[in-house]
């Protein structure tokens, strides 16, 4: 039976994962095991830089924390080394960065787990999907890009008109 004083202190690590859980907008779930020192340091460095939470959580914790957020869904993955990724403003940047480190590593052993965007829960080939998704700045970029093609023939198109008009003139 465990002392007053641990159960509060777990009691309390729930409370502030179901915060961290409720308050992001995307999660993902990953078997870190067999990944070595160097991989790890690299792997938590594009998270940081990535503005990713990314940390080791015992299983029996983030069950509770996750059927207090409504995500109960994503306790079943929940066995073994798990570690999560968390993100407050982006969708897709967890998946992204661990999809691409799962392909990139020599490893069998870390994969995607699950995952979830808002209410939405993903399984482990969701994630993967997820994972090949550009991140918002480069749909953004995309977008202009495409915007910017029709504009300039119009504008080309206009100006066109205009120096056939003056020429007229």
């Amino acid at each position: 039976m465990p002392s007053e004083k641990v159960l509060l202190a777990k009691q309390q690590r729930v409370a502030d994962l179901t915060d961290l859980i409720k308050n992001s907008v995307s999660g993902v779930l990953v078997s870190y095991e067999g990944i070595t020192v160097e991989e790890d340091t690299k792997l938590r460095k594009e998270m940081r830089e990535a503005g990713v939470k990314y940390f080791v959580e015992k299983n029996t914790l983030l069950r509770f924390a996750f059927k207090n957020a409504g995500l109960e869904d994503l306790t079943g993955v929940l066995e073994g080394t798990t570690a999560l990724a968390i993100s407050d403003d982006d969708q897709t940047d967890p998946a992204r960065i661990l999809g691409k480190f799962a392909e990139g590593t020599q490893n069998d052993k870390f994969k995607l787990k699950a995952g979830y965007i808002g209410e939405d829960i993903y399984d482990e080939a969701g994630v993967a999907k997820l994972s090949k998704i550009p991140s918002k700045d480069v749909l953004l970029s995309m977008l202009v890009g495409s915007l910017q093609g029709p504009m300039q023939k119009l504008a080309a198109t206009i100006q066109a008109i205009v120096d056939k008009d003056n020429d007229a003139a």
